[in-house]
């Protein structure tokens, strides 16, 4: 089984919180081995890929331990204001793309302290996932001597583009389609609107205490963020995934100067198998505790970084 242990990286006025999963062999790790920073998706996601919104698949600890397994070692870690590092910050909502980012420096910074690589800078590569990964692509021109960079079901349109085409994509959402683009074209304006008399199925979406992110996270573009991305980067995207299209991979691959483009066949955005294309089946794998990820998930990662490393 792989080593796990907690490691803490310094936030605002608390201590970010992670966990740090080192494979099996005993010893020092060597010098050209890198470490993969995970970087969660969007909402209340924990460091495991798990919401109290109705999500327990564990994407990212499968993710970890797969890639322990394959000699690799990971930290995943707590958002700012959530979960472990809930004190790092007293409101969970008051955070930009760029806090975020600066919490990958952190957690940069802490990886490097606790694996040195004796003959040089130890290699960091974040994995973004969906929202994650908008945060990673703003942040890795800011990361020191980065190396390289993973983009798992990560959008490649401004996030209002991608919140209506989601909207639109349910039946049921039609009853309030004018009223929830009206909504976006005024956030993405930078201005915010009255939740409070919005119809009830849209609030949650729209809170106010969400508000400013959204406002913050719809100002970037992922496609210009990509243009100017300076490291080798893969591109992965399940075809079943319900929430991020094939379509944003390849526009993410084809604005970065460096990119692999992996599309992953029945892989969804939990990053399971799904034989099906029924989206209630699909869906039933985010509530699965018991189901492990998809084996080309981690074959993917590991070609990608034996191609950019060098021998």
């Amino acid at each position: 089984m792989p080593i796990e242990e907690e490691l803490t990286a310094s936030g605002p006025i608390g201590p970010l919180r992670g966990t740090l999963t080192l494979p099996t062999q005993r010893g020092p790790l060597p010098a050209d081995v890198p470490v993969f920073l995970v970087v969660p998706g969007s909402g209340p996601t924990d460091r495991d890929g798990n919401s109290p919104l109705g999500i327990a698949a564990a994407p990212y600890r499968l993710l970890a331990e797969a890639l322990a397994e394959r000699g690799y070692p990971s930290v995943r870690i707590d958002k700012r204001g959530m979960f472990g590092s809930k004190g790092a910050i007293l409101d969970p909502n008051d955070v930009t793309i760029a806090s975020y980012g600066d919490d990958l420096l952190a957690w940069t910074a802490a990886i490097r302290e606790r694996l040195p690589a004796e003959d040089g800078t130890r290699c960091v590569i974040p994995i973004g996932h969906s929202e994650g990964g908008l945060v990673a692509l703003a942040a890795i021109a800011r990361m020191p001597d980065a190396c390289g960079l993973i983009l798992i079901a990560s959008i490649g349109r401004p996030l209002d583009e991608v919140i209506g085409e989601q909207l639109r994509a349910n039946p049921a959402n039609a009853p309030y389609l004018k009223e929830a683009e009206a909504a976006l074209a005024t956030l993405k304006r930078g201005d915010r609107v009255d939740a409070g008399t919005m119809s009830p199925a849209l609030r949650p979406l729209f809170g106010a205490e969400v508000q400013g992110f959204l406002i913050d996270a719809m100002s970037y573009d992922p496609i210009e963020l990509a243009a100017r991305v300076e490291v080798p980067v893969l591109v992965l995207q399940g075809t079943r995934d319900l929430q991020v299209s094939v379509a944003d991979a390849r526009m993410l691959a084809d604005a970065t100067p460096d990119a692999t483009l992996a599309l992953l066949s029945e892989v969804n955005h939990v990053l399971k198998t799904v034989a099906s294309e029924d989206p209630s089946a699909n869906l039933a794998t985010y509530a699965d505790t018991t189901m492990p990820i998809d084996s080309s998930v981690v074959d993917a990662v590991v070609d990608f970084v034996d191609a950019i490393m060098p021998d």
